[in-house]
């Protein structure tokens, strides 16, 4: 596919389409060496990035040189701005109060994320953007979308809701991006992006970002997108990089004392920790309160207003646990994250990638601890043959495993951690290796 003709080349690019210039991995190794405005550096060196992700790197040239876009990387290592670095970079020259962009993507808070990177990575261009998305009222989104915002940021449904009274134009739309799109398969959205997609203009560039490529992202990028370029710059199970993967095994009724005696180790300043139900998360969280540890909660039933205040809560450092069902795997952005935690083990290998993709982010380090009950052993099993590596199982000295299971109960706290248990509180907790 040949660039549109309403793109601004730079001159930088040549005209293959395949090989831009100056962009190989052996000689971009700053932003300075890839196709973007001084404006948009400018917002690049206000956010703190001073090296490109491989993933950035690969997919920037050819998104300028308007090639369509299909780039699988792993969670934590720099999509948002993978995308949204070429979608400014092209519309820089577009007048406003149109809308020329749109970005989809499945949950809430990713559509939060993406629209306050777009806010600093756009900070010093005319170029605005509206988040749209569910659980809030429609009157501030339908102001936004009727006032021309260049850049539109939504969930699938709830930019159905606004189509559908007539309240986007996208006569003028230039660019789509698919965010996270196996994700959005798998939530269900795959026949609201198939309408939505077909209201759109066919001339124009798409980009889909993915961490996997299941059947049915393959086929849905073969139907919407034309002569993509393919960005891949890891294997889709290899873990990210970075983090220390460690199983604790512990019998299911204990799981909650355990992390109670986890959480007394100081460096686990924060602690982002996944559950497999929504009712589990919220018991968990209750648990913990008890044990005098605040957690904030995130999951697909809580309303918008208490999902943006567990959030704000986490990052500012109100509470240091912050308990979320998968729905936050991909949609939590947190600077920091020092540990993950999987309360549950998961069923799937790649929900284990990215869960534990949350923390070691931008080439930082984190560690990954699974509480592993004896019936959960064939998944971590399964999780080790797929990213490709034995997982350490280790258990915590002074923590008793041998707690009977309360009556009636399957799998709340047991006893209450010991005195000597609490030793561990001030300093970083040495394992036991079995």
């Amino acid at each position: 596919m040949t660039p549109q003709p309403w793109v601004r080349v730079p001159s930088c690019m040549s005209a293959d389409k395949d090989t831009p210039p100056n962009t190989s991995p052996s000689d971009a190794t700053g932003f300075d060496r890839l196709p973007l405005h001084s404006k948009l550096r400018k917002g690049v060196q206000e956010i703190g990035y001073l090296e490109p992700t491989p993933i950035q790197r690969d997919t920037i040239p050819h998104a300028v040189a308007g090639r369509d876009i299909i780039g699988t990387a792993q969670t934590g290592t720099g999509k948002t701005a993978a995308f949204l670095l070429p979608l400014l970079e092209r519309l820089l020259d577009e007048p406003r109060g149109r809308t020329l962009a749109l970005i989809l993507t499945p949950t809430r808070e990713l559509a939060l994320q993406a629209d306050g990177f777009l806010r600093k990575l756009a900070g010093h261009t005319h170029l605005r953007g509206a988040a749209v998305y569910g659980g809030v009222g429609m009157a501030d989104q339908e102001r936004a979308l009727r006032g021309g915002a260049e850049i539109i940021i939504a969930t699938p449904g709830r930019l159905l809701d606004h189509m559908g009274r007539g309240y986007v134009n996208f006569r003028a739309l230039r660019i789509l991006v698919l965010d996270e799109a196996d994700r959005m398969l798998d939530m269900g959205f795959l026949p609201d992006v198939r309408r939505i997609l077909r209201q759109l203009p066919s001339q124009r560039q798409t980009m889909l970002f993915s961490a996997t490529m299941p059947p049915e992202v393959v086929s849905l990028s073969r139907e919407f997108l034309r002569d993509p370029k393919m960005v891949q710059v890891e294997e889709r199970t290899v873990a990210a990089v970075g983090v220390t993967h460690l199983a604790l095994p512990v019998p299911s009724h204990l799981k909650t004392d355990l992390l109670l005696n986890l959480l007394q180790d100081a460096t686990m300043t924060s602690v982002l920790v996944f559950t497999r139900t929504k009712h589990r998360a919220d018991r968990l969280a209750q648990q913990l309160a008890r044990g005098g540890v605040a957690a904030g909660v995130i999951h697909g039933n809580r309303s918008q207003n208490q999902r943006v205040r567990a959030l704000e809560g986490f990052r500012l450092g109100e509470h240091r646990v912050l308990v979320a069902t998968d729905i936050a795997a991909r949609g939590v952005d947190v600077k920091d994250v020092s540990h993950v935690v999987n309360f549950d083990v998961p069923h799937e290998p790649e929900t284990y990638v990215h869960r534990v993709g949350r923390t070691a982010r931008a080439q930082q380090r984190g560690d990954a601890y699974t509480l592993v009950a004896p019936e959960e052993e064939p998944d971590l099993v399964r999780i080790e043959r797929t990213i490709g590596m034995r997982i350490d199982r280790a258990k915590v000295p002074g923590f008793s495993y041998e707690a009977p299971r309360p009556p009636g109960r399957s799998g709340g706290p047991g006893p209450r951690p010991s005195h000597q248990d609490r030793r561990f509180s001030q300093r970083r907790r040495v394992y036991r290796r079995r």
